[in-house]
């Protein structure tokens, strides 16, 4: 089988590099994500804690780092990083891995890049108190002006879209947005943002980069207090000028519902059945699903903290999301595909390196390579 004839979309959560400097005032110098897995602990019996790096604590903003993470990806057939990437009013915020390090790599080309527009509020979970569930707090809110919009789509249009392994969907340059709720609300409703969505279409034209595949993130689940209630429907997103939908992760769309875990494979389960369901619910634009490689954002609360069915991140987990596990929600989600109207064969996972969250394509020391063996044997026969 030809690679290629598969689009992979890892998303990737660039917080694990230090220097960020919202992230030195709330934390301290140098701090990263990587502390809360260097603390974590298990939390409940049987409960498999902590999840250690096969490469280490690397930072991710080194050239280096990101060369070699390239180079594993496009070996194991994994062809775009879907970077999470975040711009509040005042500017970007965890772009360096992105801006200087991945677009300053000797083999960039090597694999596609594209952009999720994590336009969400930035609450204190590094970690969480318990005491905090109720009342998050928020330290960073998404809520931007105008000139804030346009200066964040200019950006893109030069920095991003330009770049000739920028991941294109029939040419067009794939931009997705995290929650399409949020986004409305920001620019006073549907009229506001259909405006919005139009200019940063008209914007990339004149820019020269062509035009834009619009993808929304598709949940019905809230993770997070502060995040939208509600999932949009297709009607609502083709008037808005959005072009496919995804899932972000399996918990968007379901609760797991035995307390502290439930098996994974049960759990996959469960999410499998979706695939049909969100076809149909967004008929008359392209679904592509999401398979997600585990879930465990016990690293994110405060270890000394009691642990029990609070809210996130004291929530249910996910247990033996093992590497033969994967391998069969990679054959389901094949035949998906295979059996599908799509003319882009395209799923998301979540995620290349969603440590904090139990979510990660990266090698550990429990399984090494074993999920990155299971794509390539899955998809490329290898």
């Amino acid at each position: 089988m030809a690679k290629g004839k598969y689009e992979i979309g890892a998303f990737y959560f660039p917080n694990l590099h230090p220097g960020d400097k919202h992230n030195a005032k709330w934390h301290g110098k140098d701090w990263t994500e990587w502390e809360l897995m260097k603390n974590a602990t298990p939390r409940f019996e049987g409960h498999s804690m902590p999840k250690v790096p096969l490469w280490g604590y690397e930072n991710e903003a080194l050239v280096p780092v990101m060369e070699k993470k390239i180079k594993t990806a496009a070996e194991y057939g994994v062809n775009n990083f879907i970077f999470d990437w975040y711009w509040y009013e005042d500017g970007p915020f965890l772009n360096r891995p992105l801006d200087e390090a991945f677009l300053h790599c000797s083999n960039v080309n090597d694999i596609k890049f594209s952009i999720m527009w994590a336009n969400h509020d930035w609450e204190e979970i590094q970690p969480l108190p318990r005491g905090y569930i109720s009342s998050p707090h928020t330290q960073r809110e998404w809520q931007l002006s105008d000139e804030s919009f346009y200066k964040a789509i200019d950006y893109i249009n030069g920095n991003y879209f330009a770049k000739p392994n920028y991941c294109r969907i029939d040419g067009k340059c794939f931009f997705s947005i995290y929650e399409v709720s949020k986004f409305v609300d920001n620019f006073g409703g549907k009229e506001g943002a259909k405006k919005a969505i139009a200019e940063f279409r008209r914007m990339a034209r004149e820019a020269g980069v062509g035009e834009i595949h619009l993808n929304a993130i598709a949940w019905s689940t809230r993770i997070l207090l502060t995040q939208s209630d509600s999932s949009l429907g297709s009607d609502v997103l083709k008037d808005l000028g959005f072009d496919s939908v995804t899932s972000y992760v399996w918990i968007h769309e379901h609760v797991i519902e035995n307390y502290p875990s439930v098996k994974y494979a049960d759990f996959r389960d469960i999410c499998e059945k979706d695939y049909a369901r969100l076809t149909e619910k967004y008929k008359g634009m392209a679904y592509y699903p999401n398979i997600t490689c585990g879930w465990d954002p016990s690293p994110r609360t405060c270890q000394s903290d009691e642990y029990g069915d609070f809210g996130y991140p004291f929530s249910r987990v996910l247990s033996d999301n093992t590497p033969e596990e994967f391998e069969i929600a990679l054959r389901n989600i094949k035949e998906f595909l295979d059996n599908s109207d799509l003319e882009t064969k395209m799923f998301t996972v979540n995620a290349w390196n969603e440590w904090t969250e139990g979510s990660y394509l990266e090698p550990d020391t429990e399984y090494g390579y074993g999920k990155l063996q299971a794509i390539k044997k899955v998809f490329y026969g290898e």
